[in-house]
């Protein structure tokens, strides 16, 4: 189903999601989704967890207040859930470390000229928290977050890659997009970027868009 990276034209610019692509965040992420839910009674399991990844807070706060109402339990609104969670997250953050070879990954992208844009789905305060004890990210200027005033929506919709590359004055389709999740690579797909996937355990390649790149490491990036 995926084709292999070799013999593709070289990008005119990178699009890069963060959680889970560029820093080791989804397991934080999944551990203070968990202990929100677990306070209004609800257990989430693995698979539940895999389905908020590459979404926007709310986006995933709407989802799991309506697995919450679906158990029979009582939630008052997402904002209710969002003030348990997110003090969680925001200390687990801090502790994030990167993924093995996204600094050199984004270094070799700054030297060689290589337009740069962040397309995620966390919003413009939390990645200034997970980027913190990260300088080397610094170094992707142009960005996209998941509370840009000028995303209509969130992944799985393609408009977060389709405004960074607008940003980074590249047509979507002459991009190479960086992800990690379903979400995001059904976002960058619909986008028309040539779109390379973080091999992890929560991927299931055959669920993956038609011609989605499997790298199993950022290190294999070759342009």
């Amino acid at each position: 189903m995926n084709r292999h990276a070799g013999g593709m034209a070289p990008p005119a610019a990178c699009l890069f999601d963060l959680d889970g692509l560029l820093l080791d965040t989804e397991p934080l992420h999944a551990r203070a989704w968990q202990a929100a839910a677990a306070s209004f009674g609800l257990d989430l399991e693995p698979a539940a967890l895999l389905q908020l990844r590459g979404r926007r807070r709310r986006d995933c706060a709407q989802i799991v207040l309506g697995w919450i109402h679906a158990a029979g339990l009582a939630c008052p609104n997402t904002d209710a859930l969002l003030a348990i969670r997110q003090p969680l997250a925001e200390q687990l953050m801090l502790l994030a470390p990167a993924i093995d070879g996204a600094e050199a990954l984004v270094r070799r992208c700054h030297s060689q000229g290589m337009p740069m844009a962040l397309a995620t789905s966390s919003s413009k305060a939390s990645v200034a928290l997970k980027e913190a004890p990260h300088p080397w990210l610094g170094l992707i200027t142009i960005r996209v977050h998941g509370d840009d005033p000028e995303l209509r929506a969130g992944k799985p919709a393609p408009d977060v890659f389709e405004l960074a590359a607008a940003r980074v004055g590249v047509a979507p389709q002459a991009c190479w997009a960086f992800e990690d999740s379903l979400a995001g690579a059904q976002a960058a797909d619909a986008a028309g970027c040539r779109v390379h996937v973080l091999h992890t355990p929560a991927v299931d390649p055959h669920c993956l868009p038609q011609g989605v790149v499997l790298i199993e490491s950022l290190n294999a990036v070759q342009f």
